[in-house]
This record gives structure tokens, C-alpha cells and sequence, in this order.
């Protein structure tokens, strides 16, 4: 759906509009737009303004590409990103990826709301995620279907190292400088298509498949950037704990989920920050 000449105009476009040249992207979940307070040298487009950009049409996702710096590193934050859900195609969903490895992006940070399935995790928990399962790929909903274009990578790549270990040891070291420890965890999450919450048969499923949380995004994004040569890490917050039992009667929504959010966004920014930053600082370049 989307040829490598799309990629490309967009790409220009961009380039053409901005003299911020991105080392890093944030890739924003439900109501973290604000990830990006703490950049600076801000310059921002709407999605709608951008050529071939895909729009979001979820509360909580502002849709607007923010370019800044955070002390030397420049970076590029998408405030909102896409979903199968929304009834866009997997080549939509991950197109800005793309857009982002033809700028020079080389490490990208995806963040997003998740239901907590580990019985230890917490709402308000931030795991850093250490793997994934991609249900929608398991059922032929992969954004790597089609002709492969080896420009952005080859035919069959390795998922296994999706997640760069040097980046969550990072995360961790940062989360604990700034006393954060007792809610980062660390954890496998599961993508499903949505937009309903999961049945509790659905939740037990995925627990008994080593699921800690489950969602409706990221994974492929996280399965372009690394495709591309990406470096990537994954922050999920912890917005509610999937019920798995039958005589529970609390239900989950949408709302609920922008609210806890909303509690612990400034520490996500904080972590944020601090770890593009300190990246910076190591100058971490490896898988």
C-alpha cells in the first residue's frame, strides 16, 4: 500500500520543513503526548499537514509529529500513533517508522497503555518490555507481508534481540536514580487487534501463554524498527489489571485509562528525558 516514492516524498517534505535532523523518536501511547514537555527547540506539524501521513481519530492521541532537542540529542516525538483498530492497514500504521529511518533516526522509544495480566504488577506499574507476542502476526496481520523492499531490511528478520538489552539495562539504571523502582518492572507484552478489552477466557489464555500485560499497538512498529537496523525500547504503563476472575465485578475503560495516565505521565517524562539524555552521554550504539 505504500511505495518506497511515498516513503521518500514525505521524507523531503519533512527534511524541507525542519533543520532538526532526528537521532531518536518517541512514539507516544494514549495520553502521553506530553513526553514531549521536555524538549526543547520545539517545532510541530499535524499529522493532516504532513503528505501520506496517516491521522489518529483516538481520544488521548493529540496527532502531531514534534521535533526538539533534549540537551544535544535531536529527537522526534509522535504524539499519538495507529491501530489496526482505527481500520488502517499495517503499511499505514508503521509508516512513520519508515519516515523516521529515512531522516537518520538510529534508536526508537515506543511507549503505550497496557493492561496488567502478571498478578504482581500494579496499576501505575511502567514495565519495560523484554519481549513480545504478536497475536495479529500469528493470524496474517504482519506489516512485513507483501514484497519485501530491501532497502529498509531483508526478507526474514530475527526477532529475538527486538528489545536492545543495553537500552533496558539503561532504563533501569535511570528508574532507579530517580526512585522509581518499586513500580518499573520488566515484562512480556502481548498485542491484540482490539478495540474491545479482553474476555477473562482471553486474559487466562494469555496468561497461561507468559503474558505480563496486554494492548493494542506498538508491536509493529517495534517489527519495522528492528526490520529497519533500529535500536528500540519499549515503556508500557500500566493502566488497569485485566480481570481473570469471573466475581469480579470492576470493568475497564477508556477513561480509566487517560487517568492513570495522567498520574504518572511526569514521571514517564522524567525517565524519558533522563534516558535519551544519558544515551547520549554512553553513547550507546549497540543491540
Amino acid at each position: 500500500c505504500c511505495s518506497f516514492e511515498d516513503y521518500k516524498l514525505t521524507t523531503e517534505w519533512l527534511l524541507n520543513h525542519t533543520n532538526h535532523r532526528p537521532k531518536v523518536a518517541v512514539i507516544c501511547g494514549s495520553g502521553l503526548g506530553l513526553l514531549a514537555d521536555g524538549a526543547a527547540n520545539k517545532q510541530t506539524f499535524k499529522y493532516q499537514d504532513i503528505p501520506n501521513f496517516p491521522v489518529s481519530t483516538v481520544v488521548g492521541h493529540e496527532g502531531c509529529l514534534v521535533f526538539g532537542t533534549i540537551d544535544d540529542t535531536s529527537c522526534v516525538f509522535m504524539q499519538g500513533h495507529f491501530h489496526l483498530y482505527e481500520g488502517y492497514s499495517l503499511c499505514r500504521v508503521t509508516f512513520p517508522v519508515r519516515i523516521f529511518k529515512l531522516m537518520g533516526v538510529e534508536s526508537v522509544l515506543v511507549t503505550n497503555a497496557s493492561g496488567g495480566i502478571c498478578p504482581d504488577f500494579k496499576v501505575g506499574d511502567i514495565m519495560i518490555i523484554k519481549d513480545h507476542i504478536n497475536l495479529p502476526g500469528f493470524a496474517g496481520q504482519h506489516p512485513l507481508c507483501g514484497p519485501n523492499d530491501e532497502r529498509f531490511g531483508i526478507r526474514f528478520p530475527c526477532m529475538s534481540d527486538a528489545y536492545s538489552k543495553d537500552l533496558r539495562r539503561l532504563a533501569l539504571d535511570v528508574g532507579s536514580e530517580l526512585g522509581c523502582s518499586d513500580f518499573i518492572r520488566e515484562g512480556v507484552f502481548c498485542m491484540v487487534s482490539g478495540p474491545n478489552f479482553e474476555t477473562i477466557a482471553e486474559a487466562r489464555m494469555l496468561r497461561i501463554l507468559g503474558c505480563d500485560s496486554v494492548g493494542m499497538s506498538i508491536v509493529p512498529e517495534v517489527t519495522v524498527a528492528k526490520h529497519c537496523g533500529l535500536r528500540v525500547l519499549g515503556l508500557s504503563l500500566i493502566t488497569n489489571m485485566v480481570s481473570l476472575d469471573y466475581s469480579r465485578e470492576e470493568k475497564v475503560n477508556h477513561e480509566e485509562v487517560l487517568q492513570t495516565t495522567k498520574m504518572r505521565a511526569e514521571v514517564l517524562q522524567k525517565l524519558v528525558t533522563m534516558l535519551i539524555s544519558r544515551c547520549q552521554q554512553q553513547n550507546i550504539n549497540t543491540y
